[in-house]
């Protein structure tokens, strides 16, 4: 699996449901986007869902995060909200399998193709690529590219500013030929314009393409997510 620009499909083994006793550190979000449901709540089964994460516990060598609930459906914009230090990140890997559940349940969709651009990207200075090069790696449908994203084709990484780089690596997963989209912190060293640029693509996603979104960015979220939720610190 690869952290930023990535498509990759999850096989990961399921863990049996454990039961929790700790109070819920989840509450609904106060923006008003989109539809609000609590995340420490249990979720109601739904056999369309992508995900579903089931009063979840999660961590790396000890729980960070948790309990929380949330069944992401095909096509919607899920926005996570939170201060530093929540989880926000941990509840992200936890959908890739790449933080450790302590306890609850997660399952996803046999076969669910996931891509996942990191808060902190692999650094691609360095890297012999151009940007055409590296949306091939992800697969990524070249057609219809903004005029933004197009400029950076033919350049070297090595090249970019942090904002160019940016935005190429969250394009990378974003149009990915994917089901479900993770982007943590997207809008970072991104101009106004080109924050733009990005609500539009994610507005225009394809049809059944679902993201969910880690964001400080208030008006970002506001813009592009059609419900939002909020990570309180456990």
């Amino acid at each position: 699996m690869t952290r930023s620009g990535a498509c990759f499909r999850l096989s990961v083994p399921e863990r049996p449901p454990m039961s929790s006793s700790r109070t819920l550190a989840h509450q609904d979000s106060a923006a008003p986007v989109g539809a609000r449901s609590t995340l420490g709540a249990r979720v109601a089964p739904n056999r369309d869902a992508l995900v579903v994460l089931d009063r979840v516990e999660a961590g790396y060598e000890r729980p960070v995060v948790g309990p929380f609930s949330l069944a992401i459906e095909p096509g919607e914009v899920v926005a996570i909200v939170g201060p530093n230090g929540a989880g926000k990140s941990t509840l992200l890997n936890t959908i890739t399998g790449v933080a450790h559940v302590f306890a609850g349940s997660v399952k996803r969709r046999p076969g669910l193709l996931v891509s996942h651009h990191a808060q902190s990207p692999l650094r691609l200075n360095n890297v012999p690529l151009s940007g055409r090069e590296l949306l091939a790696l992800t697969g990524t449908d070249l057609t219809g590219l903004p005029d933004a994203v197009r400029a950076l084709l033919p350049r070297r990484l090595s090249e970019l500013s942090g904002g160019q780089l940016q935005i190429l690596q969250v394009w990378a997963s974003l149009a990915a030929p994917v089901d479900l989209a993770l982007l943590d912190e997207p809008t970072n060293n991104l101009d106004v314009a080109t924050v733009a640029v990005l609500e539009a693509a994610i507005r225009a996603r394809p049809a059944g393409r679902a993201i969910v979104i880690v964001s400080h960015d208030r008006r970002f979220v506001e813009g592009v997510a059609s419900r939002v939720k909020e990570l309180a610190r456990r």
